[in-house]
């Protein structure tokens, strides 16, 4: 199962919106005109929070329902051992609300506790006729109090990391959102895991400037991060995914100059988070998502940057890597993504220096402006 690189489309009006200077469109006008940006890590953006309004009971319930009907219909047979870990991991949740269901499958008697780890399916009487079918993949969902105000923070955020560094603070965060502690806790967690915020050495949060410094740093841990990835990914990735990549990616670059900012999100989402979602060591990928906060800027970018090329020079350097990979030529699929990225950085140091020289932010008590 592929932890692939998720879009959640948040569709709230940003409190903090750009002011931009003469000739230039502000952000808000750039919003209007494409969707808000990409949010939430790969994993985590799908799991419920605990304490994130009620989410948790409501991922129980419908775990609790997609189980006993299961096991009612004989599609998950008596001495099935079901156990927690995997469960979740099936349906993009974390344990507690699998804890729970399961609790309350035994309470029904439909499974009773394993020897050991997990629970057992018990026999129960099942409709006659051809054996039961295996069961589809299920994703449970819940929209988590956290996840109804993380792409407006993220974008407030990342929309000012081109000017310069910023001191996140976690309890005006909550109070200029009129959400809980909790809550504002949880966004806090999001941001890092994808690698928009750090701790400095007295633990406090802060999100680094895009200094052209730190974007090199940046590109250069993702040129040597994800071709490894993308190897390892290959083999794994099903053909009708990478066919799928690849078609959208040859009719965008016949199209490019009709292409806006969400379509470009999809596109870069399609390689750098879909097809290297693939890959099965967690802790690479791990890595190359931390790395890929990017991205993030790029969501961003693409909306409220004026495009400074006639096409984006990133799409047949996609469609590239994407019929290597589709012909099985899986060295070649990783050398040209190493130049693609190589090739990027230049162009997103352009595309900073000219948010940095065209706007200037509104204020927002959460974000206090770093020295230097």
């Amino acid at each position: 199962m592929s932890s692939a690189y998720i879009q959640h489309r948040h569709h709230t009006a940003p409190r903090g919106s750009w002011q931009s200077s003469p000739g230039r469109r502000s952000w808000t006008e750039g919003a209007r005109r494409g969707s808000t940006p990409i949010t939430a890590n790969d994993d985590a953006r799908r799991r419920d929070a605990p304490g994130a309004g009620g989410g948790a009971a409501r991922l129980h319930s419908q775990a609790f329902d997609v189980l006993a009907e299961r096991v009612r219909t004989g599609r998950l047979p008596a001495g099935t051992r079901l156990l927690e870990s995997r469960v979740a991991a099936e349906f993009g949740v974390s344990r507690a609300p699998v804890r729970q269901a399961l609790a309350a499958l035994a309470e029904t008697g439909l499974v009773s506790r394993g020897e050991g780890r997990g629970y057992v399916v018990r026999a129960v009487e099942a409709g006659s006729g051809s054996a039961p079918a295996a069961p589809p993949p299920v994703r449970l969902s819940s929209t988590a109090s956290w996840e109804r105000i993380y792409g407006e923070v993220e974008l407030n955020i990342v929309s000012r990391t081109a000017l310069c560094g910023w001191r996140v603070v976690e309890a005006d965060l909550a109070k200029h959102h009129g959400v809980s502690r909790t809550v504002a806790r949880e966004v806090v967690a999001r941001l890092h895991q994808r690698g928009v915020i750090r701790r400095d050495e007295r633990s406090r949060w802060y999100a680094p400037g895009l200094t052209p410094g730190y974007v090199a740093e940046l590109y250069e841990l993702r040129w040597t991060l994800e071709p490894l990835a993308l190897a390892k990914a290959a083999p794994l990735v099903p053909r009708d995914v990478v066919a799928g990549a690849r078609n959208r990616i040859e009719a965008a670059v016949a199209q490019a100059d009709a292409l806006d900012g969400p379509a470009l999100d999809a596109l870069e989402a399609d390689l750098h988070g879909d097809i290297l979602g693939y890959c099965p060591q967690r802790a690479l990928l791990d890595a190359v998502r931390l790395y890929q906060s990017l991205l993030v800027a790029h969501s961003f970018l693409y909306r409220w940057n004026p495009a400074p090329y006639p096409t984006e020079p990133f799409l047949p350097e996609h469609r590239q890597i994407l019929r290597a990979l589709d012909a099985g030529d899986t060295a070649h699929a990783a050398v040209a993504l190493e130049a693609h990225l190589r090739a990027s950085l230049g162009r997103a140091n352009a595309r900073l220096q000219a948010v940095k020289c065209g706007s200037r932010p509104e204020p927002l008590p959460y974000l206090k402006p770093l020295p230097g």
